[in-house]
């Protein structure tokens, strides 16, 4: 599943040709994704101005300069794609590119005044949209639990300390919270802890707070990263332009079971091992 770095890389691509246009015409082509749409999905949408386009979590959030926000989750396969009215393929940074997406999974068409045409393909149909009123929108199910973003002034040593106090589930597990930290992934939670060299399964409530820091520090600095790489290339994901991310080069543990781990100094090799029902990725020599 798109992760946050992924989450933001979509957001500003699609940032240029959505912010602050208005939606000419809007094409449900069928009446479902993981959820059924909204009934009033086109009416509401059609004409409407996309006043902002921020990130929440995994979620894309359109406010409209009507009452409600447009919000959207990418699931496993969900995917943008802009057509610039000019023909002009925006790119985003260096990637591989994917293949020409299926049609037939082109589910979600949004054209603006201007002629950009922004297309949501969804083979799998796990993501899903809906309209949620503006105003409340912090109070909604989706959002009213959410920590902290990872990348904000509120996340900090003292309030994981606080998270993991008394707790005797490893890090891992409780990075992956979205009441904790809203955003983390398996993927970058499993790049993070290795660069702070904290294991993934002891206590988390043992782990000091001079570790946390550091290990809020790399959670930073490994998203950080990966936005400017433009996410990772992992099964479907793609960016809006169609290309794929490349930060899944630099990963330096997830994926790389049975390679030298890349810590300086470090001995150990890394493993992998099934965790809450996903591959965690570690270094049993540094991660302690």
């Amino acid at each position: 599943m798109p992760e946050l770095p992924e989450v933001e890389t979509v957001r500003g691509g699609l940032a240029p040709v959505l912010e602050g246009h208005r939606l000419a015409r809007v094409e449900a082509r069928r009446p479902d994704l993981r959820f059924p749409l909204p009934e009033n999905f086109v009416q509401v949408l059609t004409g409407a101005i996309v006043t902002r386009l921020e990130r929440r979590a995994k979620y894309l959030l359109a406010a409209l300069d009507r009452e409600d926000t447009l919000v959207m989750h990418l699931g496993m396969s969900g995917r943008f794609e802009i057509a610039h009215p000019e023909g002009v393929a925006e790119r985003l940074g260096q990637f591989h590119y994917a293949p020409e997406p299926d049609a037939k999974h082109a589910h979600i068409v949004f054209t603006t005044e201007e002629g950009a045409r922004v297309t949501y393909y969804d083979p799998r149909r796990f993501g899903y949209m809906a309209l949620v009123n503006t105003a409340t929108l912090h109070l909604h199910p989706w959002f009213a639990g959410l920590g902290p973003e990872p990348l904000s002034d509120d996340f900090d040593a003292t309030r994981l300390k606080s998270a993991f106090k008394d707790r005797k589930q490893g890090p891992k597990t409780l990075l992956l919270d979205q009441r904790i930290v809203a955003g983390l992934g398996n993927i970058y939670v499993c790049e993070a802890l290795n660069r702070a060299r904290i294991s993934p399964f002891k206590p988390a409530g043992g782990i000091s707070k001079p570790r946390l820091e550091k290990l809020v520090t790399e959670i930073r600095a490994v998203l950080t990263e990966a936005i400017a790489a433009g996410g990772s290339t992992l099964r479907d994901f793609a960016q809006t332009d169609g290309a794929l991310g490349y930060f899944q080069h630099r990963f330096r543990v997830y994926d790389r079971e049975g390679e030298p781990c890349a810590n300086d100094p470090s001995v150990g090799v890394i493993a992998r091992k099934v965790q809450a029902g996903r591959s965690t990725f570690y270094c049993p020599a540094c991660q302690t």
